[in-house]
């Protein structure tokens, strides 16, 4: 993903004013579901050719759930979020502190993520904690990982998409990045011949780890729990893992 700042980043997209609230009833007198994404962010989300990114493809099941089409509402910043008119956004942390600029409204998660380490198939490193002061990190600019492994006085280079990162690693620039698994499950499907190890998540370090859920543009009541019934229908029968898979993307469910 070379773009943005994938959504599920709390803060990556606010509101610049208050968003007109679109009820159940309203979406469905329409008959679309709008989709706030990125144009050119896989594997979540591409405007032009295939795959469309696991986001387009969980919107168009979520809206048959709700008897409606799906309609892409594509967005560059922040800024345009509002204008934009959309209902939903996708992969977005479930947590009301980290949704505070936003103004989103949570659905119940659907999976567990956060930050993971990548390291070459070769490397010793076995987790965070194996970290020191010879290993060199990627970490994404003004990031949370960015932070914590820098008070651990373990050495970091600084990148903007968790992408570059991957790209640096595999050309032995630095020993690890500190990606979403997401990412470097994607790098992994796209570059077989360079795949990396994915170290497992600390959950010990509450910052790092984080459910991801459907943030909603002010709806009614009405519409956040028709969005949570088709979400546990699409779980219940694996669609959602289904979609998440093809993108090389193995989910965990949220805790």
């Amino acid at each position: 993903m070379k773009a943005i700042v994938p959504l599920i980043v709390g803060a990556a997209i606010g509101l610049s004013g208050p968003a007109q609230a679109r009820t159940l009833d309203a979406i469905r007198s329409d008959g679309v579901l709008g989709l706030c994404a990125h144009p050119n962010s896989l594997p979540f989300a591409r405007k032009a050719g295939n795959p469309p990114g696991f986001q387009v493809e969980l919107g168009q099941a979520l809206a048959r759930e709700l008897g409606v089409s799906l309609r892409l509402d594509w967005i560059i910043t922040q800024y345009q979020m509002r204008s934009a008119g959309c209902d939903i956004l996708l992969d977005v942390i479930a947590d009301r502190e980290a949704q505070g600029e936003t103004r989103l409204r949570i659905s119940k998660p659907y999976y567990r993520t956060g930050v993971a380490l990548a390291v070459p198939s070769s490397s010793a490193l076995t987790s965070f904690k194996s970290l020191n002061g010879r290993t060199k990190v990627g970490v994404q600019v003004g990031s949370v990982a960015a932070m914590i492994i820098g008070q651990r006085h373990v050495p970091t280079s600084t990148f903007g998409f968790e992408s570059d990162s991957l790209e640096a690693l595999s050309n032995n620039e630095i020993d690890a990045a500190a990606v979403t698994p997401t990412a470097a499950s994607y790098f992994n499907l796209t570059h077989p011949d360079k795949a990396f190890r994915i170290l497992d998540r600390d959950e010990s370090v509450a910052d790092l780890n984080w459910n991801v859920a459907v943030g909603m543009v002010r709806p009614d009541d009405a519409l956040r729990e028709a969005i949570d019934g088709a979400l546990e229908r699409l779980r219940n029968d694996g669609t959602i893992d289904r979609i998440y898979r093809r993108y090389g993307i193995v989910l965990e469910a949220p805790r």
